[in-house]
């Protein structure tokens, strides 16, 4: 009864040390760390890449000794438990191999905490927002962080793989006091504007800031985030009616992908505005002020996608 009591604690024991990681890529792994107090350290176990089993060995953690032997238990649980473990000869001092690992903080239901990314307010607090200007399969990813470190990496792809690959450009850093938008252009090979769309594109978004690791995970059609340019447009004093073109990036034909369109006007003595709808391009206003600032939207007509952002004044 012993042995067999033995047998199943060790085997409980490997199954707990495997759910506390998952392996990133080679020699890369990711330990789901709880971020409180209270919880444990999560216990990990390393084995030396080395046939020889007479070899005598150690392990460092920077210029710290971890430990002898081919295996080594790790204790992970805070940033500076994270980072590089390495497997050296006793005698020679070479390398043999190395884990190196990462923490995700989570939260007591298991979910990720996202302390890297910041989110967007719309769409939903989205960690991950992506936008097309038209139908031709390229699209905007953005994402934002409080401020640039030096050191945080992103990677940005579609998890379909080979079907429907999808590619992406490098990222680009915009800072606008403490937050830094990161932009990436995406486009969907072989995508074709005229044909239904059956399979949405997933987009993952993998954050490394020195040992700390987030994702996020974005699915959406092209059509669900088509957001056009706004129109360009004028003013014509003499009969009150604005007329505006088509904005150049908009897919073409304009018969098989029409606009529909809004026209705001804006007391801004007063602080009070109206907005009107139209399908064509023009409108006649009855009656505006000298100081009434004119403006146009412009959203997808047969799909509800987002506005585009409000023209430059029309006068």
């Amino acid at each position: 009864m012993s042995h067999l009591l033995f047998a199943l604690l060790s085997l409980f024991s490997f199954a707990a040390l495997l759910e506390a990681q998952w392996k990133l890529r080679e020699n890369v792994y990711v330990i789901e760390s709880e971020w409180n107090d209270e919880t444990p350290a999560k216990r990990v176990e390393l084995t030396c890449n080395t046939s020889d089993e007479a070899l005598p060995v150690y392990w460092k953690k920077g210029t710290e000794l971890k430990g002898t032997g081919k295996t080594l238990i790790a204790e992970v649980k805070e940033f500076p438990d994270a980072g590089n473990y390495t497997c050296l000869t006793a005698d020679t001092h070479e390398v043999v191999s190395y884990d190196f690992f990462l923490i995700t903080k989570i939260d007591s239901n298991g979910q990720m905490i996202r302390s890297i990314l910041k989110s967007f307010k719309e769409p939903n607090r989205t960690f991950l927002k992506c936008e097309a200007k038209n139908y031709s399969g390229i699209f905007i990813c953005s994402w934002m962080t409080e401020n640039e470190s030096p050191n945080v990496k992103f990677t940005i792809r579609s998890l379909k793989g080979s079907e429907g690959d999808v590619t992406c450009s490098s990222p680009v850093a915009h800072t606008d006091n403490s937050v830094t938008e990161y932009t990436a252009q995406c486009e969907k090979e072989n995508y074709c504007p005229f044909a239904e769309e059956h399979q949405p594109i997933e987009m993952f978004l993998e954050v490394i800031d020195e040992v700390e690791y987030e994702n996020y995970t974005s699915s959406f059609f092209i059509r669900d985030i088509i957001k056009p340019d706004p129109p360009q447009c004028q003013y014509v004093a003499t009969n009150g009616t604005v007329t505006w073109t088509y904005p150049r990036t908009w897919s073409t034909p304009k018969s098989y992908f029409p606009l529909t369109f809004r026209v705001k006007v804006e007391n801004t003595k007063k602080h009070k505005s109206q907005v009107y709808d139209a399908e064509e391009q023009y409108i006649q206003i009855p009656t505006t002020g000298p100081k009434d600032e004119i403006s146009v939207q412009a959203r997808d007509r047969y799909y509800n996608s987002y506005w585009s952002e409000w023209s430059s004044l029309c006068r």
